[in-house]
Parts: C-alpha cells; sequence; structure tokens
C-alpha cells in the first residue's frame, strides 16, 4: 500500500465531520504520490520544481502511472502544476483501484435494500495498516489528512520533516486545498449575486 491508497482509506471515516471534498483529496493524492516518488529515489525536489531521475515502474499501478506521467524534460514542472495537472479526477482513480484490488466494499446505507450506496473500507491488511500509521500519528499522513480537514486534534503537532523535499510537498498540498476553497467561496458569491439578479428588488 502507497501513502496516497492510505490516506483515501482513512477519508472514508464514517463521521460527518470528516467529509471529504472529491477535490480536495484528488490534490492530497497528488502529493502523496510524490512523497512516495521522492522516497523512493524516482524523484528529487529543486526548489519548488520535480527533477525526475532514472525511469523506474513502482509496483503499484498508480503510482506507476504517476511516475510515467513525469516532464522529464527542462525546464521540470512545478509542484504546483503537478498537483492540479495529475489530481483531476484522482480520486476517482484511487477509488476504483482500490475496489478493484478488494480494499473497498459497497454497502446500502440504512436498512433498505433499495437505499442509497456507500463505499467503505474492506476489513484487509492494508486498512489495519492505514489505520495504524494514522493512530501512530505518523507525519506525512497526518499533515495529508489534516490539509483535507483531517486532523484528529494533531495538525499543530507536526512542525517540519527531516527531508526539505517532502515539507515543500506538503506546503505546496495546503496551498492549492486553499486555493480550490477560495475558488469555491468566488463561485459561490458569484451564484448567489447572478440569482439576486433575477430575482430583482
Amino acid at each position: 500500500m502507497t501513502t496516497a491508497k492510505d490516506l483515501f482509506i482513512i477519508t472514508l471515516d464514517p463521521r460527518p465531520e470528516h467529509a471529504v471534498g472529491q477535490g480536495d483529496l484528488s490534490l492530497a493524492l497528488a502529493g502523496a504520490e510524490l512523497i512516495d516518488l521522492i522516497g523512493a529515489g524516482a524523484v528529487t525536489v529543486d526548489g519548488d520544481r520535480i527533477v525526475p531521475g532514472e525511469p523506474r515502474t513502482p509496483d503499484d499501478a498508480l503510482l506507476g502511472d504517476a511516475a510515467a506521467g513525469l516532464t522529464r524534460q527542462p525546464p521540470h514542472e512545478r509542484i504546483d502544476d503537478w498537483l492540479w495537472r495529475r489530481g483531476e479526477n484522482l480520486s476517482a482513480a484511487y477509488q476504483a483501484g482500490l475496489e478493484q484490488d478488494g480494499e473497498l466494499t459497497r454497502k446500502r446505507s440504512g436498512r433498505s435494500p433499495f437505499g442509497p450506496e456507500r463505499v467503505e473500507p474492506a476489513d484487509t491488511p492494508g486498512r489495519r495498516r492505514a489505520a495504524g500509521r494514522r493512530e501512530s500519528g505518523e507525519p506525512v499522513l497526518a499533515a495529508l489528512a489534516s490539509a483535507v480537514g483531517i486532523d484528529d486534534g494533531r495538525s499543530g503537532e507536526e512542525s517540519g520533516f527531516d527531508d526539505e523535499a517532502v515539507t515543500t510537498v506538503v506546503a505546496a498540498v495546503h496551498d492549492a486545498v486553499m486555493e480550490l476553497e477560495a475558488v469555491r467561496q468566488r463561485r459561490t458569491i458569484e451564484n448567489a449575486a447572478f440569482a439576486n439578479l433575477w430575482r430583482g428588488p
């Protein structure tokens, strides 16, 4: 299991206050992939740019897709550009991949057999590993979870990481999620103004 898969699993917490937006999650998943690629030595970070190393194919299919999508010619891609490009619909790709691997299961909400379906983690070693990382407050997973609104009261505990590149990526994820929220708020205001215009005085 990768950091991105662990992150996806812990966001399926059934508590309503932990509902995570798909756009926010997609950006964080792209950041998690980049952190795993850094850890594997597949990329380095030079300032705010992603510099690929020797081509290598990770064992994980989705992480392999991420590695294959790296910009290998200079000028190398900026981290924030990577998050937006790679993050497009990424949460849906992870949901499909985890369902295919048996890590997620679909259940009906409520008692009715015709109620809406919801997806939840299956009882697998992968789920237990993700839960263990979360419960231990593992810094990278905790920081990415905090970016999408799951902090478990730990958000202030981690001020940095041993790896400066990881710190840079996590900061970029937080900035991208804040930018997405600003876009949402602007659209809400614009839609409200448009509706008021049609309603008139």
